[in-house]
């Protein structure tokens, strides 16, 4: 029979950190830490198996695991010396859910669980303290209503806000038990009128439906688009943690608090967190109080008034410090600590990897390396590729004037402007429409998601610095400002005031991430230092990789980008991008609606100069490295004229008239321009455009030469090609300008004419081409677009229900088909070396920064990959990855 229940503490532990596929990171953690000896409540997991099984049932729990929870509370019994709904010694447990993967706000915990009318009164007699008996009770509730039971918790959350308003109380832990008596008896009633029943009182049914909801959220909305934005495969599932109850909120000598063993903003090696006192877990993310700092140095950094857990309460500061030391030695990476403190006593209640920005994991990885606790390639692993684009980006201009309007937490590094929205819907809509977006919210719930990662930044009121909105914009890249509590935010009205201002939805602000300051209007950036730890990781990622990187530019600054980036060349410039230029696209379009091969010549001999000094300037950036330069590809139709002004501007500078020019433009138009007459196809037709292409790049490239003495080394790109016929005639084209440029200039250079397989054919076909071709490049955006028979432009429209529904497991624009485009690539691949053994291949499509399908392209054995500047970093590091791995 299946085991589906896994126990740990009190000397038991059926798990380990090994088991985190089974048991989820939190369950695994557990019984790796009760293994150990650390001071862990006694509880059972259900596993991740489960889950699916729960699914593949119809939603229904087997007989088999009903028994194996009632052993697993035994268990729990045993140990505590209490009983699961006994009204005099009751005992308590909270339920989370644990993937195997750390998913912040997917479902909300339940504590308390096990309390009802009976067995409050018992907590009540056994700890000698009837409010925190009730105080836990009202707790319970509001949980269950809105976790489980799917209330609206804004109803609780007023009641508990009036009961206060009522008593003149700020805080709730001012109120008495008689007070909170009063409370629970309204949320019960607000139950059984939203709900239509009343508040399960028998603790087994409150179990059951606590296990049910774990699994729920696994389909729920919020995490769907979690696993979907972090690529987590709906098959994974969740577990169940059931775990023993302690109490952070027994008084002054008791407390809860979340902590990092070190910075995961900035990396440093110090104990960060935050606690509060009298307080039970989900008060300090929650942003209902204030938390208060772990350590004395903190405090006094922040200038905060409360004391530190470290002046507070020494002595259980002391003992957690060493569990932190302990617990980071032992898994040998940073760690995101939940713990309580029960009248004096320390209870860990999780440890996981903890999330980190980009910056931190770069300081996290370097630092640990050189402290041994890990190795070079250790560090090199330990970093995700795409979080470096965090880093990449500019950041606030430090001399620019600052309109300062609030101050909050500086919560997740970065900075961002954009115009302000109240709601995440309305986040999600203005980016769809093209602008950038600040989301501003008293405080983000898991419901917000979507919102955020469609906004730039994220401004809160409340919260602090692991409230739900830091820990996701952190792992998200994004900048965040929380606890910014000068702020009035009214949703409803789509208004924020400060200090007698109002800012009103479609006004900018910009945020500030690293020092927590908000700002009317938009800032000054200023581009990143990419030194330091950056410098150092990358410099150990090139020491490993096999994969040279290359980066798709066409502009001077683009090429310089990239070379500041670390690119070993350009592996696609596409040149059709210098065509679009106020002072030459007259020219282009008396060229391409000329009649005949004079009327074109003509146009191009007014091209030239402009193409040649388009490559010079590329080629001094790139002197000594080599430049893959993709002939004209796109179909002529879409340089031409629209307007009736244009037409008349071309109609001048050719010499025709304007009426003949407009049934030149009717004769080019295409009805399916993709697969039309572009690419190789207008070399064919017109090989007199291809010639003055090459002309020029020969003449740029013998200028870069004699000048700078570094001779860049053009690799001549025919796009489109389908045939070997095709590539023999461009590439004698081809052959032929190098040969009357070098025979002109009484020099040679040496050069390469190679081909993108962008079609089906040419990859099948890849062992006869490899005969003309001296270079493959992938043409990987118009090979996924062939193959798979979709228009990138238009698969917006359904693609995402095909990831959804599992067809793709990702989107083939974003990250390689493997089974498809992969196979066509490896099969064209492995044909072309057959041929060509030192052919070079690489590929140039938007795959070429995705680390997935770097992976692929190391698999394969490709030469290089070719990415976005920005992107060349990411790709650097992924090939080191894909090298290692």
């Amino acid at each position: 029979m299946t085991q589906y229940v896994y126990r740990f503490g009190g000397g038991v532990s059926d798990g380990g950190k090994g088991d985190k596929n089974l048991l989820g990171g939190k369950g695994s953690n557990l019984a790796e830490m009760a293994s150990i000896g650390l001071p862990v409540p006694p509880g059972f997991t259900i596993s991740t198996a489960m889950c699916t099984t729960y699914y593949d049932e119809g939603e229904q729990f087997p007989q088999s695991l009903r028994d194996e929870v009632a052993q697993g509370i035994a268990h729990i019994e045993g140990i505590t010396g209490k009983t699961f709904g006994d009204a005099s010694n009751p005992l308590l447990v909270s339920v989370r859910s644990g993937a195997r993967v750390s998913m912040p706000g997917m479902m909300d915990t339940v504590l308390n669980l096990g309390l009802n009318d009976a067995t409050v009164e018992g907590l009540s007699a056994r700890s000698g303290d009837e409010r925190f008996a009730w105080d836990s009770y009202r707790r319970f509730i509001q949980m269950y209503a809105d976790v489980v039971l799917e209330l609206d918790h804004g109803a609780f959350e007023e009641a508990l806000e009036i009961a206060k308003e009522d008593n003149g109380f700020t805080l709730d832990t001012e109120l008495t038990a008689k007070d909170l008596k009063a409370l629970v008896a309204e949320y019960k009633t607000l139950v059984e009128k939203e709900w239509g029943k009343p508040f399960p009182q028998d603790v087994h049914d409150q179990l059951w439906g606590a296990v049910g909801a774990v699994f729920g959220s696994w389909q729920s909305e919020r995490a769907k688009v979690y696993r979907r934005l972090n690529d987590i495969p709906a098959d994974w599932g969740t577990a169940v943690n059931v775990q023993a109850m302690v109490f952070g909120n027994m008084g002054e000598t008791s407390a809860t608090g979340v902590a990092f063993t070190r910075d995961p903003a900035k990396g440093d090696r110090a104990y960060y967190g935050e606690f509060l006192i009298n307080a039970q877990g989900e008060d300090v993310v929650a942003g209902i109080r204030t938390p208060q700092y772990l350590t004395r140095t903190a405090r006094e950094e922040a200038g905060a008034k409360p004391a530190s857990m470290e002046e507070a309460m020494p002595e259980v500061y002391a003992e957690l410090a060493a569990v932190f030391d302990r617990l980071e030695t032992h898994y040998r990476d940073m760690q995101d600590i939940e713990f309580t403190v029960e009248q004096g006593k320390l209870w860990m209640l999780q440890t996981r990897s903890g999330k980190r920005t980009a910056k931190a994991a770069l300081k996290i990885a370097v630092d640990m390396a050189s402290e041994g606790l890990i190795t070079r390639n250790e560090a090199i692993l330990r970093v995700d590729p795409m979080a470096l684009d965090q880093l990449l980006h500019p950041t606030l201009d430090p001399n620019a004037p600052r309109d300062v309007i609030a101050k909050g937490l500086p919560a997740s590094p970065g900075a961002a402007s954009g115009t302000v929205v109240f709601d995440a819907d309305t986040a999600e809509k203005r980016k769809a429409a093209g602008d950038k977006v600040i989301l501003v919210r008293v405080e983000t719930s898991p419901e917000d998601i979507h919102g955020m990662h469609a906004a730039q930044g994220i401004l809160t009121a409340r919260g602090g610095m692991t409230s739900h909105a830091a820990v996701v914009a952190r792992g998200m890249g994004r900048p965040c400002v929380s606890g910014a509590g000068s702020l009035s935010i009214s949703a409803k009205d789509k208004v924020m005031k400060v200090a007698g201002r109002e800012i009103r939805e479609g006004d900018t602000i910009t945020i500030d991430g690293a020092s927590g300051e908000v700002m009317f209007g938009e800032v000054a950036t200023v581009q990143p230092e990419l030194a330091g730890d950056f410098g150092t990781l990358m410099e150990w990622a090139d020491g490993v990789r096999r994969l040279k990187v290359r980066a798709n530019a066409e502009t001077p600054l683009d090429c310089q980008t990239a070379r500041d980036f670390g690119a070993e060349g350009v592996g696609l410039c596409r040149t059709e991008h210098m065509f679009f230029d106020a002072d030459r696209i007259t020219a282009v379009r008396q060229m391409i609606l000329a009649s005949d091969e004079k009327g074109r010549r003509a146009a191009l001999e007014k091209l030239l100069p402009a193409q040649r000094s388009d490559f010079t300037a590329i080629f001094e950036v790139m002197a000594g490295l080599p430049v893959t330069v993709r002939l004209l590809d796109p179909p002529l139709h879409e340089f031409l004229p629209h307007e009736e002004n244009e037409f008349a501007e071309v109609a001048v500078a050719a010499g025709v008239d304007v009426e003949v020019l407009k049934r030149r433009a009717t004769e080019l138009h295409e009805f399916n321009p993709m697969l039309g007459h572009r690419g190789c196809r207008l070399g064919v037709t017109y090989p007199e455009i291809y010639e003055t292409q090459a002309r020029a790049i020969f003449e740029a490239a013998l200028d870069v030469a004699e000048k700078s003495g570094k001779a860049p080394i053009p690799e001549v790109m025919i796009p489109l090609v389908a045939t070997k016929r095709e590539l023999d005639l461009m590439k004698t084209v081809v052959d032929k300008a190098a040969q009357a440029v070098f025979a002109e200039r009484g020099k040679t250079i040496e050069y390469l004419v190679g081909t993108m397989i962008e079609l089906p054919r040419a990859a099948l076909k890849a062992g006869e081409i490899a005969e003309t071709g001296e270079f493959f490049s992938f043409g990987t955006n118009d090979l996924t677009q062939t193959t798979l028979g979709v228009s990138r432009d238009d698969a917006a429209r359904f693609l995402g229900a095909y990831v959804e529904q599992g067809i793709y497991a990702k989107d083939p624009f974003v990250s390689l088909d493997i089974e498809g485009v992969g196979e066509l690539v490896q099969m064209a691949a492995d044909r072309g070396r057959a041929t060509r053994p030192d052919i070079k291949l690489g590929i140039c499509g938007e795959h070429g920064g995705d680390p997935a399908s770097i992976a692929f392209c190391e698999k394969v054995g490709l030469d290089y990959v070719s990415a976005s500047p920005y992107r060349v970093p990411i790709a650097r590091l992924a090939a080191a990855q894909a090298a290692l791995k």
